[in-house]
């Protein structure tokens, strides 16, 4: 084990035993790789984004901070808390925006051609977080995977890990998902 590793597992222990102070600790730690995934996010997003990735990540941090109770096994599981923390901030904040101009001039975003390989036409972040909770009603593991690949960027052994399932179960609910969140948002 990686000293990295190391460290990031006493972080988590502490925060689980009430320290809050190991939170700050976390952030720092893996600072690198959190403005990182901030960073995929706002590739995918306008290009006049107001959202900077070293303030995606620090209101990650203040949020994560509020959920602290939670339990994270292990830096898979606190990074797709993260990316999951990442990705609602986003979504609220496209909603804000589309209140504050009531639906008028928004522009279709491109969704990565990796989740729905089959639609050739930008898709609308919104639209794909709308899908994502109906799947999440649904069924809400398949949801969990296409959460913790696409927006956390997880390997499916990674998400294994966090959900406690097989790579190949991980790869069936990711290839499930794609094909039901294609038709969901075709409607």
């Amino acid at each position: 084990m990686d000293p990295l590793t190391g460290e990031v597992t006493r972080l988590l222990v502490d925060l689980r035993a009430g320290k809050k102070e190991a939170a700050g600790q976390l952030f720092a730690l893996l600072y690198d790789e959190l403005r990182r995934l901030a960073a995929s996010y706002l590739r995918r997003e306008r290009t006049d984004h107001t959202l900077q990735p070293t303030a995606l990540v620090n209101e990650a941090y203040v949020h994560f901070v509020e959920q602290s109770q939670q339990t994270r096994e292990n830096r898979a599981h606190f990074m797709a808390t993260c990316a999951t923390i990442m990705r609602n901030i986003l979504v609220d904040h496209a909603r804000r925006r589309k209140a504050a101009k009531r639906g008028g001039a928004d522009r279709p975003l491109p969704l990565d051609e990796s989740i729905l390989s089959a639609a050739q036409r930008p898709m609308d972040f919104l639209a794909l977080d709308e899908a994502l909770s109906r799947l999440e009603k649904f069924d809400p593991r398949p949801s969990q995977v296409v959460e913790m690949r696409y927006y956390g960027g997880m390997t499916e052994e990674e998400i294994g890990c966090v959900l406690g399932i097989s790579e190949r179960t991980v790869k069936r609910d990711w290839d499930w998902a794609r094909t039901w969140l294609y038709a969901e948002m075709k409607k």
